[in-house]
Order: structure tokens, then sequence, then C-alpha cells
């Protein structure tokens, strides 16, 4: 029986998502057909509770140029604030047709990328705290070494943005309003708008999960 020693084993290196990060995630969008289901950006079906909305925008490196190749994961509650996952403890019964996980890739021409989803209900936080309507969002891309954890929230829940515990704890309070997702009407459909800056004056918040 071998005993390892953890003080002699070190930690392996990090690396990069490198150059073939869709292939390997999201294959159908470099027109390979690997998997029998895709992951994609639709968290809706056509029985899915709450408010429709398409979340869409562009990650911007430190020059302010879109970058063409990130993958990027939304996780969300459903219209009535509940996660459709076991470890969800509320007791309150989860929408059966919403999935509450998606996975997109950016364009490669523009860099935008989107999902179509609903806006989600409040959830508890902390000590009998409750967290404003927010989606969790993480990118990854080539030149990043780990995910970027942030969070999206709305720009008309004012409200309840500035009770959430998440945003007060941002110390400088200009800072928070990069986590804000921008509200338009466009052809009829709820758009919010999120952009995402790597670096910069106008960084991203970035939250250590």
């Amino acid at each position: 029986m071998n005993h390892w020693n953890f003080q002699e084993l070190h930690e392996t290196p990090s690396q990069t998502g490198g150059p073939y990060v869709h292939i390997g995630l999201l294959p159908q969008q470099a027109n390979i057909e690997v998997f029998e289901n895709n992951f994609n950006n639709q968290l809706v079906k056509e029985n899915t509770l709450g408010e429709r909305i398409r979340l869409e925008g562009q990650v911007f490196d430190g020059l302010g140029l879109p970058l063409r190749d990130v993958l990027i994961e939304i996780w969300q509650a459903d219209a009535n604030g509940v996660y459709p996952s076991a470890a969800d403890m509320q007791g309150k019964a989860v929408d059966p047709n919403f999935l509450g996980w998606g996975r997109t890739g950016a364009d490669f021409e523009t860099g935008f990328w989107s999902f179509n989803t609903i806006k989600p209900g409040s959830v508890p936080g902390r000590k009998g705290t409750t967290q404003a309507p927010h989606i969790a969002l993480i990118i990854f891309a080539r030149g990043i070494n780990i995910g970027l954890n942030t969070r999206v929230y709305f720009e008309d829940e004012a409200e309840a943005n500035a009770q959430d515990p998440v945003l007060k704890g941002i110390e400088w309070a200009p800072r928070r309003q990069t986590l804000i997702a921008k509200r338009e009407e466009r052809d009829g459909e709820v758009v919010y708008r999120f952009d995402i800056r790597i670096q910069g004056e106008d960084e991203t918040v970035f939250l250590d999960i």
C-alpha cells in the first residue's frame, strides 16, 4: 500500500483554454458534430414560466477590442427564485420547463454572444438576506488561466439591487455598475445588454468563488 507524503506534492500548473476550446465544449459552433444533444443558449421551453428575456453582449480586452473566441456559461434560478438542482433546499416547486443553465460562444465575426432565458426571481442569501434577481456568469477564453466568474443584475431592479449583499459588498459604489445589465425593448422582445471588460478603467467586477 502506497502512503503519499502530501507535502511532496505540488500544485498542477494552470494553463489557458487554448485555441481549441470550442471544439471541446461547443463543437457544433466549429461545424463538428460530436454530441447527440448539444449544449446551447436556449434555457426556455414553450411552457416555461416567467418573463422571456434575451441577454446579450460582448467581451472586451484591455485595449477595448471584442474577443471572438470566448465561451460563456450562465446559471440562474427560475421565475420563482428556485434553482433546478437538488442543492436548492428551499422546498419550493421548481419549474420543470426551465433548464437553468446554458452555454454559448461568441460569434466568430462580431464577438456577440446571447442567451434566451427568463428573468429570475429573488433567492435567499446568507444570514437571512435576500439576493436581488441575478444570473451567474463564467467566462472561458484563450489567454485566461481560470474561468472568470461574475454576476448579471438588472437595471430595473434598483430597489432590490440596493439591498443585495453581493452588490453591497463592493466597496466602491461606481464599480457596482459594471454588474448591471441595461434593458431595452427591440421588436417586442425584452433585451438586456451586458458587456464584459476583462481589463481597463471600466473592468467588470469578477468574483472569487
